[in-house]
């Protein structure tokens, strides 16, 4: 199943639970606006290519739409659909003032030179600019860009609408970027992973974990359970795997990371195959890289007692349902990866003040709103006698329900 059509599939068991009505419910589904735009650069030999660039923002009840840019060859508009959907009940979830919104231009930014990928940034934001903006939707960096994807954007948007630092997330800290956005998604991964441990009566100290990919989210992950005293017995990105029972040595691992560029041949530890890796014994598995790597095949086969989704859509509905029988407490995407959108909304929020803040205040606010969006999630499971997935979705969808209703949807 992919994943528009689980996300689909998670909503409208959501408005079920709720009892909404079912012109809302097809409401709520339908994006504000879809966007395609056709962007043309000369090549560095001179040649002319054209890409397509798509922007689908999905729903503004709640405040201005914030999702993320992505430079892929696959940029699929169903893809592109689902995850700007999953980003308006993600922002729900998390209690932070946006929408959900995504884009992307179907490229391989690794066949691209630097100045192409400037040009083609600067093309898309010509295209887009009186259709995003500080109040109206907020891109982000996403697979294939990064801070200076966003800077490019930034310094391109106020050429029309003077600067407006506050018009991208994820930028350059000298452009006023956030201190600890680019630690955000692992730390609030690990804030999250405290909150539900804490509430089964254990603490990361205690426990061995299993970390399927070793990009931003899962080195950070790691670097901060192996600080706390986590066991993190097992990784993997895509040079390679490694295990080791007694515990990897991740400060070790990061740095011959750094030198080498892949984890093979770390000496702490013995290679292992990586489809081992997911079913491996351990108390905690937490996929960092793709979706759907939990499937029907694979999830009897899973050991871990609690999974943390910190990758997009990595359980498919099949493997949600064998899991779920078999006792394993999954602490979903929504939840679990949100605290990279709760810092952008940090920095938003000190670029629109002008005043910037040190980075313990960033990871002391991120603990509050991680925390306090897992006793939201609890309570929406005690009332409605679901698992923490339906907690999230029932709660973040009816914050965007409250909102369409409160502001009058169809008048």
């Amino acid at each position: 199943m992919n994943a528009l059509a689980a996300t689909n599939r998670n909503f409208r068991h959501a408005a079920r639970i709720l009892g909404l009505d079912s012109k809302l419910e097809r409401s709520l589904l339908i994006p504000f606006r879809e966007i395609k735009v056709e962007c043309t650069i000369p090549k560095d030999d001179g040649t002319l290519v054209s890409y397509v660039g798509f922007r689908v923002q999905h729903d503004n009840a709640r405040g201005p739409m914030k999702g993320g840019i992505r430079y892929h060859p696959e940029v699929d508009p169903d893809e592109v659909n689902a995850l700007a959907q999953l980003m308006t009940w993600k922002t729900a979830v998390a209690d932070i003032p946006y929408g959900g919104a995504k884009g992307g231009i179907g490229c391989t930014p690794r066949e691209l030179s630097k100045s192409e990928l400037e040009r083609l940034t600067r093309v898309f934001t010509q295209k887009i600019h009186d259709l995003i903006g500080v109040n109206t939707d907020v891109p982000a960096p996403d697979m294939g860009t990064n801070a200076q994807t966003m800077a490019w954007i930034l310094d391109e948007y106020s050429k029309f609408h003077g600067h407006s630092p506050a018009i991208v997330t994820g930028k350059p800290i000298d452009l006023g970027g956030s201190l600890g956005r680019e630690a955000a998604t692992g730390r609030g991964v690990v804030f999250g992973t405290e909150a539900l441990l804490s509430e089964h009566g254990k603490s990361i100290k205690d426990l061995t974990f299993v970390i399927q990919g070793f990009g931003n989210v899962g080195s950070w992950a790691a670097r901060l359970i192996h600080e706390r005293g986590g066991k993190v017995i097992a990784v993997n990105d895509i040079t390679g795997a490694i295990k080791n029972p007694n515990g990897i040595d991740i400060t070790a691992l990061l740095k011959f990371k750094n030198d080498t560029g892949n984890l093979k041949g770390f000496p702490g530890g013995d290679s292992l195959d990586a489809d081992e890796l997911l079913t491996l014994e351990c108390d905690v598995l937490i996929p960092c890289a793709l979706g759907g790597v939990l499937s029907r095949e694979n999830a009897a086969d899973v050991k871990a007692k609690f999974i943390i989704e910190a990758a997009n859509h990595p359980t498919d509905p099949e493997a949600d349902e064998i899991l779920s029988k078999k006792g394993v407490i999954i602490l979903p995407d929504i939840y679990a990866n949100s605290g990279g959108v709760t810092v952008s909304y940090f920095e938003w929020v000190q670029n629109i003040q002008g005043f910037m803040w040190d980075e313990d205040k960033v990871n002391h606010e991120l603990q509050r709103y991680m925390t306090r969006a897992f006793q939201n999630i609890k309570s929406m499971c005690q009332s409605h006698n679901c698992n923490l997935r339906m907690g999230a979705f029932t709660l973040g969808v009816n914050r965007v329900a409250r909102a369409t209703l409160l502001r009058g949807w169809e008048a």
